[in-house]
């Protein structure tokens, strides 16, 4: 007989609790009470790896027993939702390609300096690795324009399978079929049905760890256009003010942000103005 989905340790509202408000402090990431299931659901595995037996024993570790130090990002990376795809509301690609890199050239960035492009909160690389076959696209006309692309999460988890760059066939179907010709190996082993990002795109691409949550991100050099999608709808209005502040702090003058089509900017306050909808350029 299978297993029920009921089997295994349960989640009590007083150790949910606990949790949520820990993941929210750390993460900025809401953890209202019907996420208790799939929070349950998905901690299962951590209380397997670490040979615990109940969520009270794990939560024992975490802040009796000196545990939340080391057990904190694997805790982050078992919660965060990392839906991501190629080419994910193209329109903002479209835009980026016909409007906003054009206007920024004839101001000499991508020419006199790299154009600079941060995919804030970037998954398993979709996002980072479009932006650099969309951008090679202009560098194929234009071969003196430069750019550099930095995609950071705070899930090492998907940071190391953003590095691989290995998807399955279904998942490169929205590549424009020339892209995927020009940019995508496939597999020796056919039977794999797997692709991997083509070196000369790879190279465009830097990844690291970054918590919303962090006061200084630790950015060396101003960011000429920022993709931070379908991230901020996880966070209250108090947490989404101070993360796209910290965020336009290091957006250049002119630079556009692209958030997701789900998510608005109206009850926060930014130096930026509207240029089309869930597109801004930054005062």
């Amino acid at each position: 007989m299978a297993d029920s989905v009921f089997d295994g340790p349960r989640l009590t509202k007083r150790d949910f609790d606990t949790l949520a408000s820990l993941i929210e402090k750390h993460a900025g990431i809401q953890m209202p009470d019907n996420k208790r299931t799939m929070l349950e659901g998905r901690l299962r595995r951590r209380l397997k790896e670490r040979k615990m037996e109940s969520f009270a024993q794990y939560c024992r570790y975490l802040f009796e027993e000196g545990g939340l130090d080391e057990e904190l990002i694997s805790l982050i990376d078992v919660v965060t939702t990392n839906k991501t795809e190629f080419f994910r509301e193209s329109d903002h690609f479209d835009f980026l390609i016909q409007t906003v890199v054009p206007s920024l050239i004839e101001r000499g960035i991508g020419i006199q300096r790299p154009l600079m492009v941060w995919s804030a909160g970037c998954s398993t690389g979709p996002e980072p690795y479009t932006l650099a076959m969309a951008l090679s696209e202009i560098k194929i006309g234009t071969p003196s324009f430069q750019f550099h692309i930095l995609g950071t999460d705070i899930s090492t988890h998907v940071l190391r399978a953003a590095r691989k760059a290995i998807y399955t066939e279904d998942m490169v179907e929205p590549i424009p079929m020339i892209l995927r010709k020009r940019y995508l190996l496939r597999s020796i082993d056919r039977s794999a049905r797997r692709i991997r990002i083509a070196p000369e795109i790879r190279g465009f691409v830097e990844f690291r760890r970054l918590n919303f949550m962090d006061a200084d991100y630790h950015m060396p050099v101003m960011q000429d256009i920022v993709f931070c999608r379908n991230v901020i709808i996880y966070f209250n209005r108090e947490v989404r003010q101070k993360v796209l502040g910290r965020i336009c702090r290091h957006l250049s003058s002119g630079g556009y942000l692209f958030v997701g089509h789900a998510e608005t900017l109206g009850d926060v306050d930014l130096p930026i103005r509207p240029s089309i909808p869930t597109v801004y350029q930054r005062l």
